[in-house]
């Protein structure tokens, strides 16, 4: 051969093949195109879709809210990228609203698997939000149907749970110029208007900016309004156990109590991962605790600052001062809402507590504000608001509580210093068992009951003093180094019970028994002769100075039966005198109708003496002396003084008795023992008297 040999001719690809291959890169040129274009055409697929997927209306429109979809943009890569003037979701079929998510100049980024998990009916996770203008309605039925649960409406709704209560969409990366926010649910009975300010997320390069919100309305049946700073929404509202912490700073005024938290929350609405200072206010501090559902004392006006962390469904709060009016406390305690009936643990301490500032816990009025114009009081002196027994069931307590100074009003110059109790409340039982005070070198020992099981309190005490020294409890205040009025060491024990709605039905039903009498007591002797009306005796102590006389005897046994309390035996023995008094103090209609009468054991040339009678309301107590007595000794001293006119001093002559038995307190005990139901003497006029009624019991 004399040439190279001639190669095949290359095959040739089939005409369909390149047809194929043109067809699929004009495809993928025109899928590029419409990607890059925003699939303007696809607007309106996508939106039925979404209604499909949601089973809500999906709407995405122009920004004149026309059926129009021009400016909409849909991109499919990495997940459903929408961009619309107008977007809204509307609300569930039973809903008075006109959609649940309504947002204008509108970016919004969702991932397929997010897609179907909100067909699932779990919330929708929304990768990115953006709007210029965002509104959302958040409602809540009482069978639990919820705006923010997607999916079939046909499926019965979850159980109702008031523990995890609003879950809005989840959203990554949030902007909002401007949002509102309503929220209603019935379970929690709460209706609450929001407006917000945010910039949360990576978004376009900017780093987090936070959130500016605004809030009012009720919750749980008490006006809410807020102010709350924070560094970014949607942790605080994704309703997440792993929603980290996010700085927050609140303004709160809920009911009657203000609050000013500044820490962080992982969870606004149920408030999960809490933890900060605050400083909190009320009229009382039953308000502060009124909407937590916390049974907190009704107290005069108070305010709180310390510590609180809440961990699950556990609180625990530190207050490194609490003042109630006057009062200075500081407290460690616990709040347990996991039990059935919550629990209250832990201690309140104070260096000075006044008792007026707790009166308020019986019913009383509060101490009067500073610069508040005077109330003018009332014909009744018992406390008679009622008791919020329902209250008392709602938690249980076991509270430690010590106080270094119990100031117990102006009668009384030395304060309870200390005092020490335990605070328990179980089933509706209040008690405070183990009560230690100590007062003017003596002590209080004791327990007091409250059972608020029923409609009507019961309430018990059984307390015992001892060895506490008048001289110094009660204020006596004197000129120069005149004794004190009445010294000694006084001794007793109360054993009362009573029933009621306030403290005024439970002391208007009260039964029992007060005995109290003075050891190694003295008595100012003016007062003793000022009592008997002994004109020369008086004079004499005016000239020559007060002393002291020995009391050789001073008791007072009461009977209390249904709210009158009448005394058994009501004696003040001296060398010099006797005092008896009788009659009855009714708690029931407060009522005042007691006698006293002194009887001498000395001469008196000059004397008045008769009975002294109270009378009266104990608002309007009226002191008086008895006229028969006193109208016999002047008429007979008249009609002596015709006679003779030293004879008209004669009726004016006691010449007193010597008849003296020192064991009379211990027979008058005796007999208080044996028969407790007896009445022991009833204002003898003489001690001679005293003394046979004694001999004889």
């Amino acid at each position: 051969m004399t040439g190279a040999e001639t190669a095949p001719p290359p095959p040739r690809r089939p005409r369909a093949l390149r047809w194929t291959f043109g067809v699929l890169a004009v495809l993928v040129l025109a899928a590029i195109a419409c990607e890059i274009a925003g699939w303007p055409f696809l607007a309106k697929p996508v939106e039925r879709a979404l209604s499909n997927t949601l089973h809500r209306e999906v709407l995405l429109r122009a920004a004149d809210d026309s059926t129009s979809t021009q400016g909409a943009t849909v991109r499919f890569l990495g997940g459903l990228n929408v961009q619309v003037p107008l977007l809204q979701i509307g609300a569930p079929a039973w809903s008075q609203r006109p959609y649940f998510l309504h947002a204008e100049g509108a970016r919004m980024r969702l991932s397929y698997s997010a897609l179907w998990r909100a067909r699932e009916g779990q919330p929708l996770d929304i990768a990115l939000l953006h709007a210029d203008h965002l509104t959302v309605h958040a409602e809540r039925l009482k069978d639990g149907h919820a705006s923010w649960q997607f999916g079939d409406p046909l499926a019965p709704p979850p159980p109702p749970d008031t523990t995890d209560p609003l879950q809005l969409p989840t959203v990554q990366e949030l902007t909002v110029r401007d949002g509102r926010l309503t929220y209603v649910d019935a379970l929690l009975r709460a209706n609450i208007t929001g407006e917000v300010r945010l910039d949360e997320g990576t978004l376009a390069g900017n780093t987090v900016s936070g959130l500016l919100g605004s809030a009012k309305g009720t919750y749980g049946g008490f006006n809410v309004a807020a102010k709350l700073t924070a560094a970014g929404a949607m942790p605080l509202l994704a309703s997440s156990q792993s929603a980290p912490p996010t700085p927050v700073q609140l303004d709160l005024t809920a009911g009657r109590a203000a609050l000013h938290f500044k820490g962080t929350v992982s969870d606004v609405l149920k408030l999960s991962g809490l933890s900060g200072v605050y400083r909190v206010t009320g009229p009382s501090l039953g308000a502060v605790g009124e909407p937590l559902g916390v049974t907190l004392p009704t107290t005069g006006a108070f305010a709180m600052s310390g510590k609180i962390v809440k961990q699950g469904d556990v609180w625990r709060f530190i207050a490194d001062r609490a003042t109630i009016g006057e009062s200075s406390l500081s407290a460690a305690l616990t709040f347990d809402a996991r039990p059935k009936v919550p629990v209250l643990s832990g201690e309140v301490r104070g260096p000075r507590v006044l008792l007026a500032d707790l009166a308020p816990t019986i019913g009383a009025e509060p101490p009067p504000t500073p610069g508040a114009a005077p109330v003018t009081p009332g014909p009744r002196v018992l406390p008679d608001k009622e008791f919020d027994l329902p209250s008392l069931r709602a938690m249980d307590a076991n509270v430690l509580m010590a106080f270094d100074r119990v100031e117990l009003g102006s009668l009384f110059a030395t304060p309870l210093s200390p005092l020490k109790t335990h605070l328990t409340l179980r089933g509706g039982k209040l008690r405070l068992d183990d009560l230690v005070a100590r007062t003017a070198d003596g002590n209080l020992r004791g327990n007091v009951a409250l059972d608020g099981t029923g409609h009507v309190a019961l309430w018990t005490t059984d307390l015992r003093w001892n060895e506490v020294r008048l001289e110094r409890w009660i204020k006596q205040e004197r000129r120069g180094d005149a004794p004190p009025y009445v010294s000694g060491r006084l001794v007793g024990r109360a054993q009362l019970h009573g029933e009621g709605k306030s403290t005024a039905q439970i002391l208007a039903s009260l039964d029992g028994s007060v005995r109290t009498s003075v050891r190694g007591g003295k008595v100012s002797h003016m007062a003793i002769e000022a009592a008997g009306i002994d004109v020369a005796e008086l004079l004499g102590v005016l000239i020559k100075g007060d002393r002291d006389l020995t009391v050789q005897c001073a008791l007072v046994d009461l009977k209390a039966d249904n709210g009158v309390l009448t005394p058994r035996a009501m004696v003040v023995e001296t060398n010099d005198s006797n005092i008896w008094v009788d009659g009855k103090l009714s708690l029931r209609d407060e009522s005042l109708d007691l006698r006293a009468v002194v009887s001498p054991n000395d001469f008196s040339l000059l004397t008045l003496r008769t009975p002294v009678r109270v009378r009266g309301t104990f608002s309007k107590p009226d002191i008086s002396l008895e006229k028969a007595p006193l109208a016999r000794k002047a008429a007979l001293a008249v009609l002596l003084g015709l006679v003779n006119p030293f004879a008209a001093l004669i009726p004016l002559v006691d010449p007193g008795s010597d008849d003296k038995h020192d064991d009379s307190c211990a027979a008058l005990l005796e007999r208080a023992r044996k028969a407790p139901g007896a009445p022991v003497g009833r204002a003898p006029l003489t001690s001679a008297s005293v003394s046979s009624r004694t001999r004889a019991d």
